[in-house]
């Protein structure tokens, strides 16, 4: 059996960390969700400034944009970006209804240059969501406090969010909160919380690069504890994931038919070459999660990946990664806030590239 549709078996959902016109237009994505059972698609600037920069679908377009004078680069963006979402989200149509919302979904993502302005937040959320019109779209948020307090009202509205830039358990602990006050809200003001859905997104070998310098500096037994983090941090959000929405502050909600904020593995492609290419993969499968894969990941979990309910396993192990770390010196919520910060800056030029090319992408057409 194909490993990719064994891990659906298992509860877990896979999400290709791609977008492109190539993917849509020579069929790749729907072969990815008919063969490989493809729940999801994530985006991001990075990706478009790939897609639209190397992507031969893009020119004609990109003409008709660029002969629109009236048209900021920003605008410029989302007239090449909202078509491919919106292309996505009906490819996940069925997904979506025969999951009953629960799968098929496609993220796109507020400016990065909001990451610190909460009102500025919810006005693009709300702008983007009216643009694409699709009910399997998640708006993707980041984890900061701005962004934390945009998802709470986000929530409140009826908008369905995926929560990025996620980095410790205290990210975790205060998406969590945020979402259960968010879907509180919308229950008070008699919304239909069944309807919400969100994700929230940790990303992993990020956390592994930076953990791994500490742990080099450190020397000695350190060395041999190098590429553990990633996996002990997703491990342990998943028990805290466990505690938060089987507990009480959840259950009214439950009952109203409000779905849990699974959580999303990102950042799965392995950064060290010494490491194996299904490291943040293979130990990290159980149900209610998802794990959004970059294309050389996927191909890889489908060539050699082995599907079993690891998520579960390896708890102490985790625990004792954690304790060794904090004696070490290391200190995980400062980490972190570290890698926010720097994924913050590193999504913001990205997005700076992607409007420089909208702004100089008439002299290259002409």
């Amino acid at each position: 059996m194909n490993s990719l549709l064994e891990l659906k078996t298992l509860g877990q959902r896979i999400w290709l960390d791609n977008l492109s016109r190539t993917l849509l237009g020579e069929g790749a994505l729907k072969r990815l969700i008919d063969e490989d059972g493809l729940a999801g698609v994530t985006s991001n600037p990075t990706i478009f400034y790939k897609a639209i920069s190397e992507s031969p679908y893009y020119r004609d377009d990109l003409v008709r944009v660029l002969n629109d004078g009236g048209l900021t680069p920003e605008q410029r963006y989302e007239a090449l970006a909202i078509p491919d979402i919106q292309a996505a989200c009906d490819l996940l149509r069925p997904v979506f209804e025969a999951s009953r919302g629960e799968d098929g979904y496609v993220s796109l993502e507020v400016s990065p240059a909001l990451a610190h302005d909460a009102p500025g937040t919810v006005a693009a959320a709300r702008r983007l969501r009216a643009a694409v019109k699709r009910d399997n779209l998640l708006i993707k948020v980041p984890a900061t406090p701005a962004g934390v307090t945009a998802i709470a009202g986000l929530i409140a509205e009826g908008c369905s969010v995926n929560v990025t830039l996620m980095f410790s358990l205290e990210h975790v602990a205060s998406v969590a909160d945020a979402y259960i006050r968010g879907l509180s809200g919308l229950a008070a003001s008699g919304g239909d919380v069944g309807r919400v859905k969100s994700v929230a997104s940790i990303f992993l070998s990020r956390v592994d690069t930076l953990v791994d310098r500490k742990l080099e500096a450190a020397g000695g037994e350190a060395l041999a504890r190098r590429g553990r983090s990633g996996v002990a941090l997703a491990k342990l959000a998943y028990q805290d994931y466990r505690r938060i929405f089987t507990g009480a502050r959840f259950t009214e909600l439950r009952a109203r038919g409000a779905r849990p904020q699974y959580l999303l593995w990102a950042s799965t492609g392995a950064k060290n070459p010494a490491y194996s290419d299904v490291l943040y993969v293979e130990p990290l499968i159980g149900p209610e999660t998802i794990n959004t894969l970059p294309d050389a990941t996927l191909a890889a979990f489908r060539d050699h990946g082995r599907a079993a309910a690891t998520l579960e396993h390896g708890i102490d192990e985790a625990r004792g990664q954690f304790e060794f770390l904090r004696g070490t010196g290391i200190d995980m919520r400062q980490v972190g806030e570290e890698l926010q910060a720097e994924g913050v800056r590193l999504f913001a030029q990205s997005f700076d590239q992607l409007l420089a090319l909208m702004a100089a992408a008439r002299k290259q057409t002409a």
